[in-house]
């Protein structure tokens, strides 16, 4: 858990703890915008009564968005959804045989109620910056270091551009 900067804003939940090294990005992420975060374990199908309550305590805890990464068939996001008032972001992970597209549509196929905004395969750390764009809304600091990350994002596809150039310059006669 990251509390350096008060209480944890953001709920990250894995299915399991072996989520981990494909859920780094996001508390990664976090821990980069200064935003509080902690972490749990808790699965749709092992441990429901866990991941449920968890939820459905999340905003009376003070946290404002909840981020679920799991593999396979992965119910999390919308057992969370179905249990909090907080937007819930899902990570689809592609651990499973089918490369993670059961994890991708149990994650973004919700019934009408139950919105889940679904990232791509793996995308923890784009679950991470949504979330930080959500809290943004209403902190003035997180807003100016999300427009310093699209500046600095601009800045390196402008390198790289320029690269390309001369790199091209010297290889085509």
């Amino acid at each position: 858990m990251d509390t350096a900067g008060g209480p944890p804003l953001v709920g990250v939940v894995m299915g399991s703890d072996s989520d981990l090294k494909l859920m780094r990005p996001a508390v990664d992420a976090l821990a980069e915008f200064g935003v509080p975060w902690e972490a749990l374990v808790a699965s749709a199908h092992r441990s429901p009564d866990r991941a449920g309550l968890y939820a459905g305590s999340a905003r009376e805890r003070g946290l404002r968005v909840i981020i679920c990464g799991a593999g396979w068939a992965a119910h999390l996001a919308g057992v969370m959804a179905a249990s909090t008032i907080l937007p819930v972001i899902g990570v689809p992970l592609a651990t499973s045989p089918l490369g993670g597209m059961d994890a991708l549509l149990a994650t973004a196929q919700m019934p009408s109620g139950v919105p889940v905004a679904t990232m791509s395969l793996n995308g923890a750390r784009n679950a991470a910056i949504l979330a930080v764009q959500i809290l943004a809304l209403t902190d003035p600091g997180l807003a100016g270091k999300l427009v310093e990350l699209k500046a600095a994002m601009t800045e390196k596809i402008g390198e790289r551009s320029a690269e390309l150039a001369a790199k091209l310059k010297t290889e085509v006669r």
